[in-house]
């Protein structure tokens, strides 16, 4: 089979070092010239582009013809180079089935920019198609996008382009779904990028629109120097020397990403540090519940006393949950219903420490939460479970860290034998016991936004522990 758009990508970015898209956008007035201006186009940047891009309004305006000519520029597009199509597709049913059998099968591109504003039925039809994928809409690069991406849920609460971005990255995982934030506000850049820690950002605007490139890779790159496709058109398009052209924008991405890469903004660094400046994470000589002594102890109850950071955390939680699956209030709650697989109805915080966490990832997503008591109330409603659910759900397990897996296996079988389903239990930090293989003997797989070897290493990197420090911690781990 081959492979999909974002590996195709991946790979491509891997072999060149470049992370340029270029923008393929005839502004001439016969499809003639169309076709022959894309084609050298192409053909003057194709050693430094990552991917084409060509925006369907330009082929359009040209008439039927236009259109023969669009799909004749994208078979010429060399085979290794991906093509993510700029159409803004965005309606359901039958209409979203037949655009992405136009985008996908007739015009044969990879990927192709879609609008959430009609929701999650409006972008399924696009990712049936194997291996193609989908780029968001989520803070667009256009100064009227404040009108109504930049407006806040609630007072003080997140904006509309960030709960787009929290709720799209549900739909697919960062193989099949991207998201499209504009250059121009960097500050969106790092604010999506915090909610979607893994997902390829498709950032326009870098170049006459005012975008900033050292900012905008600063604020999006992953830690593997990847994640961030930068658009330009008209820059290079109108330039005397498009391959030069071409180049240049490169050696400055080149010269900016080297040092990107390895900014406070990557989230698994600035995760450690967080959680060490808040006292979650502590060096010492400490005695363990087994009686153990350990030169490392965390404390993720401290988290309460930060709010900010417990809705950070929240949002690395996002990407590990799987589907969420909303049911109406008569529809019958089965996991078969689903089709299961990553499909889940509702969050499960462990008592005590996992449950501030579920409760933030709860307010972040907006996926109703349950808890199992530690014991069953015998007054009131004498109720194992608290909070509304139906027999046959799936939840989610959510709890702060995993050592033996104990405490979550309590969970789930307080949970099962309410006649709920798990599957999954997702963690803050896998402190690297034998957590993940007693759960995997219940059929409950452990996913973790990080681990302590991960943690310990971020902070010696970091300067906020020593080489000594984390050379006790390495041993302790071994052993």
């Amino acid at each position: 089979m081959k492979p999909g758009f974002i590996s195709r990508l991946e790979a491509r970015v891997a072999a060149t070092g470049s992370l340029l898209c270029v923008g393929l956008d005839p502004r001439v007035t016969s499809p003639l010239r169309a076709r022959q201006h894309c084609l050298e186009v192409i053909e003057a940047t194709r050693r430094h582009a990552v991917a084409f891009k060509p925006n369907t309004a330009f082929f359009e305006e040209l008439g039927p013809s236009g259109m023969e000519v669009l799909a004749e520029v994208v078979a010429a597009i060399p085979e290794e180079i991906p093509v993510l199509l700029d159409a803004k597709r965005g309606d359901i049913s039958t209409t979203a089935a037949a655009y992405a059998t136009a985008v996908f099968d007739r015009i044969g591109a990879g990927a192709v920019t879609v609008s959430p504003y009609l929701g999650r039925d409006s972008i399924e039809p696009f990712l049936e198609h194997e291996g193609r994928a989908v780029f968001v809409l989520c803070r667009t690069s256009n100064p009227g996008g404040s009108d109504f991406q930049e407006r806040r849920l609630a007072p003080g609460g997140t904006t509309l382009y960030e709960e787009v971005a929290r709720t799209s990255i549900r739909w697919a995982g960062p193989d099949r779904l991207g998201l499209v934030v504009g250059a121009t506000m960097p500050e969106a850049v790092a604010r999506v990028r915090a909610v979607a820690p893994d997902h390829w950002i498709l950032a326009p605007g870098v170049g006459p629109q005012g975008g900033s490139l050292q900012e905008t890779l600063a604020a999006g790159l992953r830690p593997d120097g990847m994640g961030v496709l930068l658009p330009v058109s008209r820059a290079i398009a109108g330039a005397p020397d498009r391959a030069a052209a071409a180049a240049e924008f490169c050696a400055a991405v080149t010269g900016v990403r080297g040092t990107a890469g390895a900014a406070p903004a990557a989230p698994s660094d600035t995760l450690a540090v967080d959680l060490f400046d808040a006292g979650c994470v502590r060096f010492g000589d400490f005695e363990l519940k087994s009686g153990r002594r350990s030169p490392i102890y965390l404390d993720l109850r401290n988290l309460a006393g930060h709010p900010d950071l417990m809705r950070r955390i929240a949002r690395r939680y996002l990407p590990l949950l799987g589907r969420a699956v909303p049911l109406s209030d008569s529809a019958p709650s089965s996991t078969s219903q689903h089709d299961a697989g990553d499909a889940f109805a509702r969050l499960a915080g462990v008592p005590l420490a996992g449950l501030p966490i579920a409760t933030a990832v709860s307010l972040e997503s907006g996926i109703p939460m349950v808890y199992p008591r530690s014991g069953v109330k015998t007054h009131g409603t004498r109720a194992a479970i608290e909070g509304p659910f139906r027999r046959g759900e799936r939840v989610v397990v959510i709890d702060d860290v995993a050592t033996s897996g104990i405490s979550v296996l309590d969970a789930v079988e307080r949970l099962r034998g309410a006649g709920l389903d798990v599957g999954v239990a997702v963690v803050l930090i896998d402190r690297g016991g034998r957590a993940a293989e007693a759960l995997a003997d219940e059929g409950v797989e452990l996913r973790a936004v990080t681990g302590l070897g991960d943690i310990v290493e971020s902070l010696c990197t970091g300067g906020r522990i020593t080489d000594t420090e984390a050379d006790r911690v390495r041993e302790f781990l071994r052993a």
